[in-house]
């Protein structure tokens, strides 16, 4: 029987039901505030922690959480994940059988369940608004998760979403939370706005990922990169996506031809192939996914080691949501993206198929900004989402952020007579254009826009062809950087600030860090949580690996944040620490396999970790490992007990 925890302490239940001593991020606010009644919208990177901001809520609550997902597979894991935690839950949707379907909704009207996820397609239907208007079920909280979709700026719209005000207006008492991984100010305005929030606490967590090594390298040919990538993490999940459905089905056919592990994925595939496919990798029966941008969203496989982009996405929010599904346990992780220029002109193929094609181009020079800048890549995604990032602010190296930053420090270079011709034609101009244009301008491009526009007459009209596209796009972000110019929030078009007007006019020498990026190697994690490639990680702080010797058992004190690489490969160097855990994936794998889910719903690799780190040999033992609750303690411990002790290291 699940356990009473009405009008408890939110931080009872997070020890109690989830296994954890604290909050992360913006979490504890986002709960304060939805106990309190107020409507709030939070944006947290993926593998932030986003559902714990409503599954502690809905367990103080004395009513009904019903959650608006936007997938079938991620309803399914969420629900998995809340039983083997000890919380009753039901999904609605088509998979049920109708006993099924019955049972479920015999539970929520009996009260016996707490949280019950239902698609936004199946929220609009008479069927699930009568249950929820049922005089027997209130209904507390209302959580819309990927709040995004409601957004035509956001790069996932869905027009079924905005039907979810209407159902909201039925429940005027209830409070209700939208979350987010990706949203710009212009997303978080129409989420606001289009869920009919009152008043509402809008939440913005950082965006930084700083377990996921940001990684840009030129395409040159495609699979051998693809391969290398692969290589550097041997053995582990990945994700490979691509443009089109015929270049999935080429790249997963070559790394099978390989002797790879590898599924496809996409919208030519039946329901049943893409279900199947998809179950595989989940279960880590299969290693890579190779697939379109239909995969993915949602999915809380936690262990991903990398994604490949083998084509550039449409835009930056499409990249960081793809991103976002490595390393969500807080482990390294990279995301390579494969860049050309040709793939540019593939997504401008498609504009005329776009509602809005000013739009369109404007997200994707967003993504053009990023592929091709030549300072940190964290700083350019990060100030794309409004936040600034400076390494030394962050209190770690440079080297941790991406491909550009492991060059080691970039060397100043004179620009002087280039940005002098690109802050003049942004007057001539009259600073109404973005990026693109001003570039198009300065190369004598004699698109039809430019011609009506007559600014093929300006005196800076072609005098810019010392320089190629890339090189422009990435002087434009170095001046960004620099505060020589800023973009305007609505149409990303460039402005000159004061800086860069006093530079004109004084004729000032400009010098900016403009370097070609190089493909960076994988690497491992420093103390501080941040990407240390490599051939630059350092040792522990007593000079060994940050694991515990052969036998030996390490204090919580003495385990990193983050349970970095160094631990898996401190395992593969000892016999007894290899052997322990290569015995728990086992009976975690066996385990799984009789409840019909996941591995992760069992055990994450991070609780994994520090099992084999902590070498619990008690009941109470195991609660101070992270990640196992009262519930996971009762039904796994005595098993997990075992295990420990028939692989302890003899005397």
């Amino acid at each position: 029987m699940m356990q009473d925890f009405t009008h408890a302490a939110p931080e009872t239940v997070l020890k109690s039901v989830f296994g954890y001593d604290s909050f992360r991020l913006l979490q504890k606010d986002t709960i304060a505030h939805v106990l309190s009644g107020r409507d709030t919208l939070a944006v947290m990177p993926t593998g932030g922690g986003k559902s714990l901001c409503y599954q502690i809520p809905a367990l103080i609550f004395d009513g009904l959480t019903v959650v608006v997902s936007p997938l079938i597979s991620l309803m399914q894991d969420q629900v998995a994940g809340l039983r083997a935690a000890g919380i009753s839950a039901v999904f609605l949707n088509s998979t049920l059988e109708w006993d099924e379907y019955l049972g479920a909704v015999n539970a929520i009207r009996r009260g016996e369940t707490k949280i019950v996820y239902v698609s936004p397609e199946g929220l609009a239907t008479a069927r699930v608004r009568d249950l929820l208007s049922d005089g027997r079920v209130t209904v507390r909280c209302l959580t819309i998760d990927e709040a995004h979709c409601v957004s035509e700026w956001g790069h996932d719209f869905r027009p079924d979403y905005l039907e979810i005000a209407s159902v909201r207006a039925l429940f005027p008492r209830a409070v209700c939370l939208a979350l987010t991984a990706t949203a710009t100010k212009q997303v978080r305005d129409d989420i606001v706005r289009n869920l009919g929030l009152r008043d509402p606490a809008v939440l913005v967590s950082s965006f930084d990922r700083a377990n996921v090594y940001l990684n840009v390298v030129p395409k040159q040919g495609g699979l051998g990169q693809v391969v290398d990538c692969i290589r550097r993490h041997w053995g582990e999940s990945g994700i490979i996506y691509c443009f089109s459905r015929k270049q999935v089905d080429s790249v997963a056919a070559q790394l099978e031809k390989l002797g790879y592990s590898v599924r496809n994925y996409h919208a030519g595939l039946t329901d049943e192939e893409r279900a199947r496919h998809q179950e595989q990798f989940i279960r880590d029966e299969v290693q890579i996914m190779v697939a379109t941008l239909a995969f993915g969203m949602g999915i809380d496989k936690p262990n991903v080691r990398f994604v490949i982009h083998h084509e550039l996405p449409k835009s930056l929010e499409q990249y960081y949501q793809e991103i976002g599904r490595a390393g969500r346990d807080g482990l390294p992780a990279e995301a390579l993206l494969l860049y050309r220029a040709g793939d540019i002109h593939k997504i401008r193929y498609f504009f005329d198929e776009a509602a809005d094609k000013e739009k369109s181009e404007q997200l994707l020079q967003g993504m053009i900004s990023y592929a091709t800048a030549r300072t940190c890549r964290r700083r350019t995604l990060l100030g794309y989402f409004g936040e600034r990032f400076s390494p030394d602010e962050a209190k770690r190296p440079a080297a941790t952020c991406c491909d550009i930053c492991d060059l080691g420090e970039i060397p100043l270079v004179d620009m002087t007579i280039p940005v002098q011709k690109l802050l003049s034609c942004i007057i001539r101009t009259n600073a109404r254009f973005g990026a693109q244009y001003v570039i198009d301008v300065l190369l004598g491009s004699r698109q039809k826009r430019i011609l009506e526009n007559h600014h093929d007459g300006l005196s800076t009209y072609g005098i810019g062809r010392e320089l190629d596209r890339e090189q422009w796009f990435a002087v434009v972000n170095a001046l960004l950087d620099a505060d020589y110019l800023r973009k305007t929030e609505d149409y990303a078009v460039l402005q000159i600030t004061d800086k860069g007007a006093a530079a004109l006019r004084n004729r000032d020498e400009i010098r900016l860090p403009l370097a070609f990026a190089r493909s960076a190697p994988a690497g491992d994690l420093g103390a501080d949580g941040a990407f240390v490639p490599k051939q630059r990680a350092a040792a522990g702080a007593d000079g060994g690996l940050m694991f515990p010797k052969p036998g030996g058992k390490a204090s919580k004190k003495q385990l990193s944040a983050e349970y970095n690489r160094r631990m898996a490969d401190a395992l593969a160097e000892t016999a007894e620490n290899r052997a322990l855990i290569d015995a728990l994936k086992k009976w975690r794998r066996r385990e799984a396999g009789e409840q019909n889910v996941p591995p992760y719903i069992i055990f994450g690799d991070k609780t994994l970790y520090e099992l084999v780190a902590l070498r619990p040999q008690t009941a109470a033992d195991l609660l101070t490992v992270s990640g196992i609750g009262e519930s996971k303690a009762e039904r796994f411990g005595e098993a997990v007990l075992r295990v420990i002790r028939e692989n302890a290291p003899s005397d």
